[in-house]
């Protein structure tokens, strides 16, 4: 086993630093556009990024310009906890999360565009600190190391290694076969998304700062909002509503099937399997929901809901679609509290947040395409058991899957419910109840954003105590970097070198 390079480590670390106190400079300019009293603060923040992350960059310039399968791992792992400590020092020098602890959940669930807060009073922060809690989003939606690998090249770096340790779902679809112009195309995408959602918004009635904020979480599927109600401020205005929906459904799916598209190619989207059965499950789940809805809940009983314009069954179905999206896709926006429609939609919903998006697109969860590969499996195992000398292979997109895949997934799977179980019990020795409990680690292993009981969609998670927020800051961080990323680093084995 190769020694591990901790030069480059620390280089890439560097890089990695150096983006996020550019991306700081964004939040220092909206800061001194509307002039809300914390430019200083910002800059100085970004300021202090850049001059630690070119000080990594400059102590490290003799390096060994290789990138082994294990560097890329505690790259990956340490970007995304390097990142989010550089990125409490805007709420820390601002004073808008004065609390460490505080700053540093709101910052992870930020890049993990998990969308959980511990902020009560939205509304009244600085117009450059939402921003920058937004921004985070964006960041970690694509994944801020596949913005690394479109850079690394410059250095001579080679990437590979680590768009395959961070790349969403059990397989990376490559549109190109340089990987560092597969990152570029991603982002190209990712952005033009971005922009459109937001002048979309803008035309519909938002003003460009709530436009382009939520045009932020939503690609990334994160989830934060500039509002106290989420996007229930909009419930009165329908076309926000909807036009926040398709981006969602968008950003659930494989980006590579967003290039297929724009590149004329409609059929490879149409015969791809997980896409498929994405959409079905949408169709599905919210018309069992927009039914119950209808004829056993009022959405107009919640708190934070405004009275109905279009008729009961089109704000049922509104809703319905909105939450069942908001959930699956791991955005976690809310139009309404679902935990006061029925008792069977709680359940419906927290069962939702183990389904997930698509491989390859920037939300969290299972995915369905391993849901998928685990019930093949299962009735494959049906089927050997019957004709126990057979060759029966998984098989996906028409292709025979490997042995070693399934096996991968259905260890994924195991790794998954006990993470989720241990969560639960960490949390319930904490003193939390059953459902806030099991609410809470779902949430935040999946990064869905709110919960059940006191983490519901019109609570957060300010209730916690601190060791509960730091608890949940690790199940966001090994949901978003899919398990074994982090996890691995925790094992004896991965720091041995022989």
């Amino acid at each position: 086993m190769t020694k591990l390079n901790y030069k480059i480590i620390l280089h890439v670390m560097g890089l990695l630093l150096l983006c996020n106190g550019v991306f700081m400079l964004l939040a220092t300019l909206c800061s001194l556009l509307y002039k809300d009293g914390v430019t200083i603060d910002i800059m100085l923040a970004s300021l202090v990024t850049m001059f630690v992350g070119i000080g990594f960059m400059f102590f490290t310039r003799e390096h060994e310009k290789k990138l082994s399968k294990r560097d890329g791992y505690v790259v990956v792992t340490f970007g995304w906890i390097f990142m989010s400590f550089s990125g409490t020092l805007p709420y820390l020098f601002s004073g808008a999360i004065p609390s460490f602890t505080n700053a540093f959940f709101e910052t992870i669930s930020g890049y993990t565009t998990t969308g959980a807060s511990i902020l009560n009073e939205i509304e009244i922060l600085p117009k450059g600190i939402l921003l920058w809690r937004s921004l985070t989003h964006w960041i970690g939606g694509m994944g801020i190391i596949v913005l690394a690998v479109a850079i690394l090249p410059l250095l001579g770096i080679g990437g590979m290694q680590l768009f395959a340790a961070e790349a969403p779902g059990p397989s990376a679809d490559k549109l190109h076969p340089r990987i560092t112009d597969t990152a570029k195309r991603l982002w190209l995408i990712y952005v033009g998304y971005t922009v459109a959602e937001t002048i979309l918004l803008k035309l519909a009635g938002m003003n460009f700062f709530d436009a382009i904020n939520h045009a932020l979480s939503t690609l990334s599927t994160g989830g934060f909002s500039t509002k106290n109600n989420s996007v229930a401020y909009w419930n009165d205005q329908p076309l926000i509503q909807y036009i926040i929906i398709v981006f969602m459904f968008l950003a659930g799916m494989n980006f590579v099937l967003s290039y297929f598209g724009f590149k004329g190619n409609v059929q490879k989207i149409i015969k791809d399997e997980e896409f498929k059965w994405y959409s079905f499950f949408i169709v599905t789940f919210t018309s069992i929901a927009t039914l119950i809805i209808f004829f056993k809940a009022d959405v107009s009983i919640s708190s934070i809901d405004h009275p109905m314009v279009f008729g009961e069954l089109e704000s049922a179905f509104r809703h319905a679609l909105f939450q069942v999206l908001a959930v699956i896709t791991t955005t976690g926006f809310v139009s309404a509290d679902y935990t006061m429609w029925t008792p069977f939609l709680t359940v419906f919903f927290f069962g939702l947040m183990f389904l997930g998006g698509s491989a390859g697109s920037t939300s969290g969860g299972v995915k369905v395409v391993r849901h998928l590969m685990t019930i093949r499996n299962v009735i494959m195992e049906f089927k050997r058991t019957l004709h126990p000398n057979a060759i029966l292979p998984v098989r996906y997109n028409k292709r025979a899957v490997s042995k070693e895949i399934v096996f991968n997934i259905l260890a994924f799977f195991i790794l998954y419910m006990l993470s989720f179980i241990i969560g639960a019990l960490v949390l319930a020795a904490l003193g939390l109840d059953f459902e806030t409990a099991i609410g809470g680690a779902a949430t935040s292993l999946g990064n869905v954003g709110p919960g059940l009981g006191k983490l519901s969609p019109v609570n957060n998670f300010d209730v916690l105590p601190d060791f509960g927020k730091w608890w949940c800051c690790f199940l966001m961080l090994i949901g978003r970097l899919e398990l074994f990323t982090v996890l691995i680093l925790l094992t004896p084995f991965f720091w041995r070198n022989r």
